[in-house]
């Protein structure tokens, strides 16, 4: 799952004064600072990956709980390939008669179902949320907010924590969708505070440690998940209740941070306290300089009307750019990546892999590197030319996975073509389609639509992670083998929509990149939408 990088995109649009580049370093106030709130990012990864490795585990013991019988002996062979216990003692019908053959459907239904809603009642609670980060964050404070949402995050991490001694499949739902209100309201919280109390030329760098983290805590879920470790029968209740840790080593850590000092400034009017803030985080007295910039903001923000998000889709002007954030949201999820975290096991293990839950912590590894790499690229190339490459190569590799799955009785190498394939699409995915997404919604927009375009992308982000959540599993279980045969198609559709309908936004203005978007839709009212901008206050580079 990716969240945004709004504040990011501001410094490279030059919105934001970038001007003291020699004096900014980075003091121990800062690191400290900076490390704490990607706690939240961590558990966000944390949260994401943790269901992935232990899943025909879980699965086993919704059964034992439901009184489901397990007679389908790939699920048995499943079971034992991420447990080394001994398989419980389950009842086996030889002899099955029509009635019970019905029953036994219905029940694999049920199961099924309640596994889905397990894996994305995560996704609702973060839709739900997606739209209070920012609202949280002006009411009490950046480190206040980031406190208070810990709150639904360790009742989360309880919940499942003490699943194994209630009704589990209850217990883990209920948990995993208020863990996912934590991961919504924490997903635009953490990138507002960091780019707030970064210096200007660090903005960037720093601003990339939320992506980081997030796909380290994806990472670290995988390697405690094998079946040693905490991914065991006996042990899998504590691997999904240990995000635990981190919130409250968060907590603790945030009642020793600064406040955002733009926060201070812009929206409390306090100067003195903004000063008293800059200084333990720059490590120097004087900081007129920042004073002046965050004056600057503040003038500039109040000077331009705030958009709602219905403006949005009615305003001539704003319609295009946000129905184009939206698809390219819309391409990030359903290009079938959720798909892959969420189920990558159960991938792997009908690809034939032997030990599926390691090839998983291979996908979060390349997945860390790559998210790296990808803040090299995303400084050097256009966001559109690396999303369509990052698209391209998605749907090739979604082709090269279908055919190792199809003809994998066949030829039994084609496990090793379907494991590349998938390794491949990662990489793909996050050189282009996993950040530039994020980049390109706070692009389109200048100050004033900005905040209700974000709000309106996070959304739809969730939702796409939502559905796709819920669905996947039905969808493989009826596509068989050709499931990335359709991702692929998808992914073929977005690309084709991205290379004719998608403007190029590095180093452009806001004026530039609405000329770029009339251009595009062929739109022959330049000069009502010059004036309709005017009087909004868009015209200003975004």
């Amino acid at each position: 799952m990716h969240v945004p990088h709004s504040v990011h995109s501001l410094e490279l649009r030059g919105e934001l004064p970038s001007h003291r580049m020699t004096e900014d370093k980075v003091t121990g106030t800062l690191i400290f600072t900076v490390f704490t709130a990607v706690l939240g990012s961590f558990q966000f990864g944390y949260d994401i990956g943790v269901i992935n490795a232990p899943q025909q585990i879980i699965i086993s013991h919704y059964r034992q709980v439901l009184g489901v019988p397990l007679d389908d002996r790939k699920a048995v062979g499943s079971y034992a390939l991420n447990s080394t216990n001994e398989l419980p003692t389950i009842p086996m019908h030889p002899t099955p008669t029509p009635l019970a053959e019905e029953l036994t459907m219905a029940s694999a239904n049920l199961i099924t179902m309640l596994w889905s809603l397990s894996v994305s009642s995560f996704a609702i609670g973060g839709m739900i949320a997606s739209f209070f980060g920012g609202l949280l964050g002006d009411m009490f404070g950046r480190t206040k907010a980031m406190l208070l949402a810990n709150s639904l995050s360790l009742i989360g991490a309880l919940l499942m924590g003490f699943s194994k001694m209630g009704p589990s499949h209850i217990l883990i739902i209920a948990g995993r969708g208020i863990s996912g209100l934590y991961c919504g309201l924490i997903s635009g919280l953490v990138p507002m505070y960091i780019g707030e109390i970064a210096p200007t030329s660090l903005r960037g760098a720093l601003g990339t440690l939320h992506q980081l983290a997030l796909v380290t805590g994806i990472l670290i879920s995988q390697i405690v998940g094998l079946d040693f470790i905490l991914g065991s029968y006996d042990l899998w209740h504590i691997l999904l209740g240990l995000s635990a840790v981190p919130a409250t080593l968060q907590s603790l850590l945030l009642v020793f941070c600064p406040e955002s000092p733009r926060y201070l400034y812009i929206k409390l009017d306090e100067e003195v306290k903004a000063k008293k803030s800059l200084k333990r985080l720059r490590g120097y007295d004087d900081v007129t300089k920042d004073i002046n910039e965050m004056r600057k903001e503040r003038e500039e923000a109040s000077s331009e009307q705030k958009v709602s998000i219905i403006q949005l889709f009615t305003n001539s002007n704003y319609r295009q750019p946000i129905l184009v954030a939206l698809m390219l949201h819309m391409a990030q999820q359903f290009s079938g990546i959720n798909g892959i975290f969420y189920y990558s096991t159960s991938i792997f293990q009908t690809a034939g892999i032997s030990q599926p839950v390691y090839a998983t912590i291979g996908v979060g590894v390349i997945n860390t590197v790559f998210t790296a790499v990808s803040v090299f690229l995303v400084e050097k190339a256009g966001r559109r030319s690396l999303f369509l490459i990052g698209m391209s190569g998605m749907f090739v590799c979604a082709i090269f996975m279908s055919v190792g799955l199809v003809l994998l009785d066949k030829f039994a190498w084609m496990s090793y073509v379907s494991m590349i394939a998938i390794f491949l699409f990662v990489s793909f995915f996050e050189i282009g389609p996993g950040p530039i997404p994020w980049f390109m919604v706070a692009e389109f927009f200048s100050q004033g639509p900005r905040p209700a375009a974000l709000a309106i992308a996070a959304f739809s982000n969730w939702t796409c992670n939502f559905i796709i959540a819920l669905c996947f599993q039905y969808i493989a279980d009826f596509c068989g083998p050709y499931v990335f045969f359709l991702f692929a198609g998808v992914v073929l559709a977005f690309t084709l929509f991205t290379f004719f309908k998608v403007p190029e936004t590095k180093g452009k203005s806001f004026e530039e990149i609405a000329a770029e978007f009339k251009k595009k839709s062929g739109s022959a009212q330049g000069s009502k939408a010059a004036v309709e901008m005017k009087f909004l206050g868009a015209t200003e580079a975004v």
